[in-house]
């Protein structure tokens, strides 16, 4: 033990040395918050600015329909006076090139066909691929729909019909979510950062505690030495477990602060990630920085350059990332047979922690045992590895 905390204790006073290497260590946890902050302000921003300001529309054909064009400015869709939309083609050349966001077709029979039986007809033509412009669409399809529901029953009652038959039955909502559990829509991703803040913290010391010492020719001198080479890489994985661990906790009071300035509440949402629950976060995520410091001591073995060694551990970098993908797009719960995946497991724990909801003891036992059990398998080959001449090759 003394030997390992020797060797631990020399890699870490080596690291703090490269001044560099500790400046890429130190500005990575910082990169994933800043970047995830302005993005969460970015889209907030703009769905509250779209809702409140006044929506500029290219409308074709508005002398057909001046009661409709009236029922939308009363709602702050101001129809644009002068435009170059001439005809439906025109209109989606313009909205193709991003001139418009959405254009309002009103038919050139609409005046004739709105008091008749036949429906009058209004179109909308817009990109769909254009995310910025959904809530524009959304909301001028919205008032003209308002206005046809209006109309439709306004002309209900001039005939002595009562409107409420047409709705032979009200579907009453309850919606059980809270601020706290809709801001999850929002921040799922963050145990994306988390992880991956984790495993750059150690990435440059596996990489040059293995190929790297390789590359220099100071591996063999290393090895002859009259410590056990088990003694060796676990000290080395130590030292990296550490710096991965100093990642994590930068990472997660820098999204601590972070998040307190977002400006979630004005969306419905909620975040109650504050230091106690960024603390019972980096004790959940704990058990990932042996198994990804093992992990990327035994795949960086293989390697005999620094250069190599990257190429590999890139793809490395992107496996925690694979089941948190799949857990995003099919929603999925916590639950005992999933526990046993590691970056997953501590996902879903988090997630849970996020929608401010109570965590079973047993899935976070079953989480922890499974990562630590994992990192001890990849642990062990690493010194199977390294125990091997070959090595030195």
């Amino acid at each position: 033990m003394k030997a390992l905390f020797t060797v631990c204790r020399k890699e870490i006073l080596e690291t703090l040395r490269e001044r560099r290497t500790l400046f890429s260590l130190l500005l990575g946890p910082l990169f994933g918050p800043l970047l995830f902050t302005a993005m969460i302000n970015i889209t907030v921003s703009r769905n509250l600015t779209s809702l409140d300001e006044v929506l500029q529309v290219p409308v074709l054909g508005a002398e057909h329909a001046p009661n409709l064009v009236a029922y939308l400015r009363a709602r702050s869709i101001d129809p644009i006076e002068k435009h170059e939309v001439t005809d439906v083609e025109r209109a989606a050349e313009l909205v193709a090139t991003g001139v418009y966001d959405v254009v309002l077709v009103i038919d050139e029979s609409f005046d004739k066909d709105f008091g008749t039986q036949r429906a009058a007809r209004v179109g909308l033509v817009f990109d769909r691929s254009k995310s910025r412009a959904a809530s524009r669409v959304s909301r001028l399809r919205g008032a003209v729909d308002g206005y046809g529901q209006q109309i439709g029953a306004l002309r209900l009652v001039a005939n002595g019909v009562d409107p409420s038959l047409l709705r032979p039955f009200v579907v009453d909502e309850l919606d059980v979510s809270t601020p706290a559990s809709r801001s999850a829509l929002m921040l799922g991703v963050l145990t994306y950062f988390l992880l991956f803040a984790t495993l750059t913290g150690g990435l440059h010391l596996a990489i040059d505690t293995t190929a790297g010492e390789r590359e220099r020719k100071s591996l063999e001198p290393l090895l002859t030495l009259p410590v056990a080479r088990s003694s060796l890489i676990v000290g080395k994985m130590t030292a990296t477990v550490c710096y991965m661990l100093a990642s994590l906790a930068l990472t997660l009071v820098a999204f601590t602060i972070a998040l307190k300035q977002m400006p979630l509440e004005q969306i419905g949402m909620s975040s109650n990630f504050g230091f106690a629950t960024a603390a019972l976060a980096f004790g959940l995520l704990c058990p990932f920085a042996p198994l990804g410091a093992a992990l990327m001591t035994t795949v960086a073995s293989f390697t005999k350059t620094y250069r190599e060694a990257q190429t590999y551990l890139t793809f490395v970098l992107l496996i925690p990332t694979l089941p948190l993908a799949f857990a995003t797009i099919l929603n999925i719960e916590p639950e005992p047979k999933l526990m046993w995946i590691p970056s997953l497991s501590q996902h879903l724990l988090i997630t849970t922690l996020i929608k401010d909801q109570p965590i079973d003891p047993a899935l976070a036992a079953l989480s922890v045992a499974s990562t630590l059990a994992f990192g001890l398998a990849f642990g062990w080959l690493a010194v199977r590895l390294y125990r091997r001449e070959a090595i030195l090759g």
